[in-house]
């Protein structure tokens, strides 16, 4: 009788064993983007009404900087080219993709330090991908991004060296870079787990190209207004154009505006 209970508990054990526990049923299949149905969301981003009138950064405590910058410089925060399209806008798909694979670039995203400035002001990248942060100035930069999904981290890079090169692993939402030497300097990085991301230049168009049909949320993001969302529906091959309006007169409660300066 011992031996039979035995190896009853043993067979029952055995089976539970095999029974699915939580959490260890298998991930569910990626997607690829069919390209023979894919469309695209294009559009523009404009500002309605005059920029803030900031003024020039105060570099008189930095003799390389000074000496970069023969005329003022502005902080870039409200950059306008023509018929107010509006530049360093990112845009992208908040929300409605599938569980879609994307193959990781292998290019780097370049941040420079250039005439004690980050360019580019604003830097979109994907997760995974290679960041090298370049210091082009004959002065020493310390480089510290702000993370808040990843780890955070601050080292000096002297003039003539080598770039800084990290990876965010994890998405990452408008992290800021700054330079503990010269507190003027920022950067804000995004980092997104797929491609339909863009920033705006002076001209204020951007593009999400090669997209799966399906409804999506469509975020702009600008540094000094509200962020604005619009819902979009493409079909197989479809093409449709949006625009983004923001207003001068209406800066978000994290707007930096005339503050940033001198």
């Amino acid at each position: 009788m011992r031996t039979r209970s035995i190896l009853a508990t043993a067979v029952m054990l055995a089976l539970a064993g095999c029974a699915k526990q939580p959490g260890s049923e298998p991930s569910a299949r990626l997607l690829t983007v069919d390209p023979s149905t894919a469309g695209s969301i294009t559009g523009t981003v404009t500002l309605d009404g005059t920029p803030p009138l900031l003024k020039p950064i105060d570099m008189s405590q930095s003799s390389p900087c000074v000496q970069a910058n023969p005329t003022p410089v502005v902080p870039p925060i409200v950059v306008v080219g023509d018929h107010g399209a509006l530049a360093n806008v990112v845009v992208f798909v908040k929300d409605g993709l599938g569980p879609y694979k994307f193959d990781i670039p292998d290019a780097p995203a370049i941040l420079a330090q250039k005439d004690c400035m980050y360019e580019p002001h604003v830097l979109a990248l994907r997760t995974g991908q290679p960041l090298e942060i370049e210091n082009n100035d004959p002065t020493m930069h310390n480089v510290h991004p702000m993370p808040k999904q990843n780890r955070q981290w601050s080292t000096s890079q002297p003039a003539g060296s080598a770039p800084l090169k990290s990876v965010l692993a994890r998405p990452e939402f408008a992290m800021p870079v700054l330079c503990n030497v010269h507190p003027w300097m920022r950067a804000f990085v995004f980092a997104f787990n797929h491609p339909y991301y863009a920033v705006t230049s002076r001209a204020g168009a951007f593009a999400l190209n090669n997209l799966p049909p399906g409804t999506y949320t469509i975020e702009a993001w600008h540094e000094n207004y509200p962020a604005q969302d619009q819902t979009v529906t493409i079909g197989p091959k479809e093409s449709k154009a949006i625009s983004f309006v923001f207003q001068a007169n209406q800066p978000s409660a994290h707007g930096l505006g005339s503050a940033r300066g001198g």
